[in-house]
């Protein structure tokens, strides 16, 4: 059987190799097609292979009546239309891991450029200038780099330099006591990184969570003399900020190679001279750009030859029959994971499930993968799908366990979602209520009706007199208006919650001063 393959941008031959190896392979590479001639012809083709420039659009997929597999040789999918795909059953593959050597290596090159000057010194040069004094660095020996996100890249960055005998703090929402054991490095909070640092490199996606995580008052708490590396996401840095903490001499030293605005080039950073800079080049190398499209182009021969993938985006795996059963309980499934996600403290080491009821006589795999990825896109970000998400829960050293009940305690159908992290368990449970939709039904032991969506927020309390009123007094000074409130408690005058159905988000900044309150003993903002 020979399949049709369409390379619309360019990569290079030896990443396409397993494709020119496999048998029935045919072959076309065009990368100067407009969106509508790629429309117009991608109806013949069986396999699409792209990088960023190509769209690939909703239009372009409908279109692509004979498509199987598409292929992005790169990290992120935002330039294809996931849900398109998956409506039309066409699996998307992509290559997370082919750029993280390239990467570290970036990050690396511009922590030491920066330590040493070399881009000063070389500019000094070039206008004829020999100015030796100008130019003095500080050595990596010694000091403490501070690690913002200990994922694949961040991981690598920090076993580099523990080569250079530096000391490394990190943080990640994942990383535990025995795993910094293992890598030799210690850890703590933000703040801890921040303030323990002389460098601090990011490798975090850029999230809600995320966005501006180093701002002015970030850098009030860091070093005097702090040196900053981005090579991550444009975003995580607020540059504003960054400008006027190197004005200020708080920072001695930036190195960017990612923006907000890209192509970065008139900003004022830039006239800074102790700002160095690349236009994010993280991924630009030979090896990186061959190993995504190896990576891809092997998926997609062991795809269309029957075979399974190893970096897929969007795959379900159970028959449609079992499918059309479990389907409702998907929205609720990752809301419970994502309410968790908010609520829960620490690292987390366990996730049980509890299936209980009609549901727990299906394959629930998919509702399993559903509740993973509500529970770490906080964290990890949009690239966690309900197909990568039993996946990363894996690497990251969740162990997740599925459990089966016909027992229901009342409800027809019932999910219960623990988690088991190191300063505690936390609990939540979930149904479809006939008709009316979605319900939470329990947090931990307080029974509770609450519409998982929107904007929420918990607040725990004891169960007396005029806790409520203060709540709604200290909102009503912030401007937020409460739409809906649920209270739950297990016995008279002890400790009780409140679910609050907020009309816009808030962070939990916003309400950090509920637990100043007489009675109130927490407060979380959660936002579905």
């Amino acid at each position: 059987m020979t399949f049709n393959i369409l390379i619309s941008d360019p990569l290079s031959e030896e990443g396409i190799y397993p494709l020119r190896q496999a048998e029935g392979m045919n072959i076309v590479i065009d990368t100067n097609s407009t969106p509508e001639e790629l429309a117009m012809k991608i109806g013949d083709y069986d396999a699409l292979l792209v990088r960023s420039q190509t769209q690939v659009t909703r239009e372009i997929i409908e279109k692509g009546t004979n498509l199987k597999i598409i292929g992005r040789a790169g990290v992120g999918v935002d330039n294809i239309d996931l849900d398109a795909a998956t409506e039309r059953g066409i699996i998307v593959v992509n290559a997370p891991d082919g750029n993280t050597n390239s990467a570290a290596e970036h990050t690396m090159a511009m922590l030491m450029s920066m330590a040493r000057k070399i881009p000063q010194a070389f500019n000094s040069l070039k206008n004829q200038q020999w100015d030796r004094k100008a130019f003095i660095g500080v050595e990596l020996k010694n000091k403490t780099l501070g690690v913002v996100g200990l994922g694949r890249i961040g991981a690598e960055v920090a076993a580099r330099a523990k080569g250079q005998r530096m000391n490394v703090i990190a943080y990640d929402p994942f990383l535990t006591e025995e795993k910094a054991r293992k890598l030799g490095i210690d850890f703590g909070s933000v703040e801890d990184v921040l303030k323990a640092a002389d460098f601090i490199t990011v490798h975090t996606p850029l999230l809600k969570e995320t966005r501006h995580l180093i701002n002015k008052e970030a850098f009030e708490i860091m070093k005097d003399g702090v040196q900053i590396i981005n090579c991550a996401r444009g975003g995580i840095i607020d540059e504003d900020a960054l400008y006027d903490a190197i004005v200020s001499k708080k920072v001695a030293g930036a190195a960017l190679d990612v923006f907000e605005q890209e192509p970065f080039l008139d900003h004022k950073l830039l006239t800074l001279p102790e700002v160095i800079a690349t236009p994010h080049l993280g991924a630009s190398t030979f090896e990186a750009q061959e190993s995504v499209a190896v990576d891809v182009s092997i998926d997609v021969v062991s795809f269309l030859n029957g075979g399974l993938v190893q970096n897929p985006v969007n795959l379900h795996s159970v028959s449609k029959e079992v499918m059309l059963k479990i389907a409702p309980f998907f929205d609720l499934s990752e809301k419970l994971g994502a309410f968790l996600s908010s609520l829960s403290d620490g690292v987390i080491e366990e996730v049980n499930i509890f299936y209980s009821g009609e549901v727990a006589t299906n394959d629930v795999r998919p509702l399993t993968r559903n509740t993973l990825k509500g529970l770490l896109k906080r964290n990890l970000g949009d690239h966690v799908n309900d197909v990568n998400a039993k996946f990363l829960a894996d690497r990251i050293g969740i162990k997740v366990v599925e459990n089966k009940s016909s027992t229901t305690k009342g409800f027809l159908n019932l999910l219960t979602v623990e988690v088991k992290t190191t300063n505690g368990v936390r609990r939540v449970a979930g149904t479809l209520l006939n008709g009316m939709g979605a319900r939470i039904v329990k947090v931990d032991d307080y029974p509770v009706d609450v519409v998982p969506e929107g904007h929420l927020l918990y607040i725990k309390h004891k169960d007396q007199p005029g806790a409520i009123g203060r709540v709604g007094t200290l909102l009503a000074k912030e401007n937020i208006n409460i739409a809906a409130m649920q209270v739950g408690r297990t016995i008279i005058g002890g400790e009780a919650i409140m679910m609050l159905t907020i009309d816009k988000y808030v962070d939990n900044y916003d309400v950090k001063d509920l637990v100043e309150l007489d009675d109130i003993y927490e407060a979380i903002a959660i936002d579905l």
